[in-house]
């Protein structure tokens, strides 16, 4: 490239495409919707308390134990090696599946399993060090609904190959193999990012000055990622400070790297905690995702229980397909809702908490495999109509670094809170409820987010009133007469400006 400002924006489309396949690939995953099926089937032969009790939980273990180390390394090797290693979990994990047996090794199934949803991470912040700002919004719109658009042609796929073609569950297996292994493959060609949002990042103006000097020196620059609000030396380089001794320059090597950038989160976390507003929305975010992440990993396991007959058929497929079209369309639906965020944020996220528990009750006492299909398809649309408001308005004053991090963090939360519940209500080590009974638990959970929610809307509500009452009545209690009609006072005229 030349450096000019139309390769520039040509370099952008190389790296999009080929993360775009490769998040498509990835999810192209047509034997997850029949999971539970296929392990408790005669390629397994392993029970419902077994799935249930001893295998399942090992994924949300795994997934928390790895969050936060990955999370770190992810910055620190920026991005793609991370990506290759989420390719390599894929596919052992699906090698596994196909090959595997016993409890022991579906443990380690699950255990790489959560290697890949804990890997998912760099695939969302690999496109923010490889293409300039300008650029960021339209990209990350085509890398999270390639996803979307995947998931839902996959567990279509599914369900039509298993339905009509006949294809069994240990096929769905090898096709799925088929593609993880393709996204493996395009993983090795994305280009390796020259910098990273917080330990190989720069500040903006020696940005600045770096690409001046590549434009002298006739040199290609790629556009850097916007930093946190205040400007830091990057990590990698020494730099100069004042000896307050004699008043000159010495060299100071930098040291604690980590330590550095790990101070600078806990100072970019209080201060974006402080904020009232987004921690009542993180706050329902770490809630919610736990209870909703809970949820899509047993609900495969209650269908199976509400089922006509063992041999009746599985529409795990196309059911998942709707749902993941309704959320879809859900969270399209956000851009249109027009309401005071500030003001009735906290009943919205009540109301819908609400529905939410209200499907899982349904989901429970129901002994219809259709009312608890459709319980399940209410659950999800409104976790992602939710969601994707909580995103929005957490992300909306936030730098991508700082997003980065809220986001990370209100996962974290998200998935200790999970395992407490996976502890006490599934595992063998708690109070191993039967499938039946965990859902009214889990309904039980969201009932009580909802009612958090509602106690804290009634109060903001009540606070907003009163707060106006009593703007509007010193106002008028501070009016003075005017002793000229014609010309309004300067306390008038102040109140009204």
């Amino acid at each position: 490239m030349d450096g000019s400002p139309a390769s520039l924006g040509r370099s952008w489309v190389y790296p999009t495409v080929i993360l775009c396949l490769f998040g498509f690939f990835s999810m192209m995953r047509l034997s997850e919707p029949f999971l539970i099926p296929y392990l408790s089937g005669p390629h397994k032969n392993l029970t419902s308390a077994e799935i249930t009790n001893e295998i399942l939980p090992v994924w949300t273990y795994s997934y928390l134990a790895l969050l936060f180390p990955v999370f770190v390394l992810t910055d620190y090797v920026r991005y793609k090696p991370v990506i290759v290693l989420q390719g390599i979990s894929f596919i052992v994990t699906w090698l596994l599946l196909l090959f595997g047996q016993g409890v022991r090794t579906m443990q380690v199934v699950e255990f790489f399993y959560g290697m890949v949803t804990a890997t998912e991470v760099a695939y969302y912040a690999y496109i923010y060090s490889v293409v300039s700002p300008e650029h960021y919004q339209r990209v990350s719109g085509y890398c999270r609904s390639v996803t979307l658009v995947a998931y839902t042609a996959a567990s279509v796929l599914a369900q039509v190959l298993v339905s009509l073609a006949g294809v069994s569950y240990f096929h769905l297996n090898v096709i799925t193999m088929v593609y993880v292994s393709i996204a493996f493959l395009l993983s090795l060609f994305l280009p390796m990012p020259k910098k990273s949002m917080f330990f190989h990042a720069k500040p903006k103006k020696e940005a600045e000055k770096a690409a001046g000097r590549n434009t002298m020196l006739g040199t290609s620059h790629q556009g850097d990622a916007p930093g946190c609000e205040e400007e830091k030396p990057t990590p990698e380089t020494p730099t100069f400070a004042r000896n307050p001794n004699d008043g000159q320059l010495s060299w100071s090597k930098p040291e604690n790297v980590a330590l550095r950038v790990f101070v600078q989160w806990f100072q970019d976390l209080k201060e974006c905690y402080s904020s009232r507003r987004l921690f009542y929305w993180s706050l329902w975010w770490a809630l919610s995702t736990a209870g909703y992440n809970q949820v899509l990993n047993y609900v495969q396991i209650l269908w199976d229980y509400k089922a006509l007959s063992p041999n009746s058929p599985i529409y795990n497929g196309a059911v998942e397909a709707i749902a993941t079209f309704e959320a879809a369309m859900a969270a399209f639906a956000v851009s249109y809702v027009k309401i005071s965020w500030n003001l009735l944020g906290e009943l919205v996220l009540g109301a819908f908490s609400a529905a939410n528990a209200g499907s899982l009750f349904l989901m429970h006492y129901t002994t219809n495999i259709w009312v608890c299909y459709a319980g399940y398809l209410i659950f999800k649309s409104c976790y992602m109509f939710l969601i994707t408001i909580a995103v929005f308005q957490i992300a909306v004053n936030l730098s991508v670094e700082r997003y980065a991090l809220v986001f990370g963090v209100n996962t974290f939360i998200a998935l200790v809170i999970q395992t407490i519940i996976t502890l006490v209500v599934v595992d063998t080590r708690g109070l191993k409820l039967p499938i039946s009974i965990q859902f009214f638990v889990y309904g039980s959970y969201f009932a009580a987010v909802a009612v958090i929610f509602l106690l804290r809307s009634m109060y903001v509500i009540y606070s907003a009133r009163s707060t106006k009452r009593m703007l509007q009545s010193s106002a008028g209690q501070r009016k003075p007469r005017s002793p000229h009609p014609e010309e309004p006072s300067p306390v008038t005229t102040e109140i009204k400006l």
